[in-house]
């Protein structure tokens, strides 16, 4: 992977892992066949690039919106209602969402709109609970609080460790629950994404069969404890779908951010030093990695606005702006991957 030209893995390689073999709803051989149909949005195809979305039969552009920022934020139901239907409007088809986004909030959110518009996108959530009966419940709210009776993709929520790993695998642990919802049409698709440690979700999807997996990379993440070469290859050789996250790191990322004072940080989040990319490197930097798309927050309608059209323009970075981009987050590591195990043995 890493001397790879991303210009060519896009145009030619990118086929083998992202286009090949798109099935319908259906899913894998043997799976029972869902009585749910795959959302379309008309003006997507227009807006931006598509890639399929691993083996789901789904093409997904390859910016997607991101259910925090204002999204989660209680008393934000206007903004958030605006932000949603201008990004459907402006193409996008996909988005991500969990039960724990502002303690349902963003779901809820999402469903002032999913009411209305559920056909037109890829709907998406997850279950911070690692057993069977905790994660049906928060099925159950999530449905709810998105107008929805079905999720187009329901996923394990930030899968950190051997510990929990074992938790979910149990006999009462939450792979049941997302087995029994795909096979009873409350979700089409089932997934794990996390932030923390590439080698147990590599143990996770070499033990379960998912649909996807959502990572956190960003144009730090080859510094330490990289996904991109410990983690995607092998999603990608078993025909995933595959999504990144954490684009900025809540803005951590980029030059324009000013820390605020020390002391008014998380502790896993102090810095005193401002980011060292602009939105558009840091974005170009994900739409040119090997994935089904790119989920990113916004705090407005014009951010959406502005990032929507950014893909539009889109081309793929060659290998040595890859390499410059990377080098120029050396000194902010901590800062753009302080979701990573940072602690030995944590």
């Amino acid at each position: 992977m890493s001397d790879l030209d991303r210009r060519t893995f896009l145009g030619g390689g990118l086929g083998s892992a992202l286009v090949a073999g798109a099935v319908s709803a259906a899913g894998k051989e043997g799976d029972k066949p869902s009585k749910h149909e795959l959302p379309y949005n008309p003006r997507t195809h227009q807006a931006m690039p598509t890639r399929n979305l691993g083996k789901t039969g789904f093409r997904v552009g390859i910016l997607s919106l991101g259910g925090q920022a204002t999204l989660e934020i209680p008393g934000k139901e206007v903004e958030s209602e605006a932000i949603i239907h201008r990004a459907i409007d402006l193409g996008v088809n996909y988005i991500d969402s969990a039960a724990g986004y502002g303690k349902g909030t963003s779901e809820k959110h999402i469903g002032l709109v999913m009411g209305r518009r559920r056909r037109e996108v890829f709907v998406t959530s997850k279950t911070a609970d690692r057993t069977y009966d905790g994660s049906m419940r928060l099925l159950e709210e999530t449905l709810k609080n998105m107008k929805t009776d079905h999720l187009d993709l329901w996923q394990i929520h930030n899968l950190q460790t051997k510990a929990q790993l074992d938790q979910i695998f149990a006999a009462d642990g939450a792979i049941k629950a997302l087995e029994k919802a795909k096979s009873e049409g409350m979700a089409m698709f089932i997934g794990v994404t996390g932030h923390y440690e590439p080698n147990v979700l590599l143990e996770a999807i070499n033990r379960f069969p998912f649909d996807t997996i959502l990572m956190a990379i960003n144009a730090a993440d080859r510094h330490y404890l990289s996904f991109q070469d410990h983690l995607l290859p092998t999603a990608l050789a078993k025909g995933m779908g595959t999504i990144s996250m954490k684009v900025a790191t809540r803005g951590r990322m980029l030059s324009s951010w000013t820390p605020p004072p020390v002391d008014q940080q998380p502790a896993n989040m102090r810095t005193s030093l401002p980011g060292a990319l602009s939105i558009e490197e840091a974005l170009t930097y994900n739409l040119s990695l090997p994935v089904s798309t790119t989920i990113i927050g916004v705090d407005s309608v014009d951010q959406i606005e502005k990032n929507v059209a950014l893909a539009g323009r889109f081309t793929p970075l060659n290998e040595a702006e890859i390499r410059a981009i990377e080098k120029r987050t050396l000194p902010i590591v901590r800062q753009a991957l302080y979701f990573r195990r940072w602690e030995l043995g944590a």
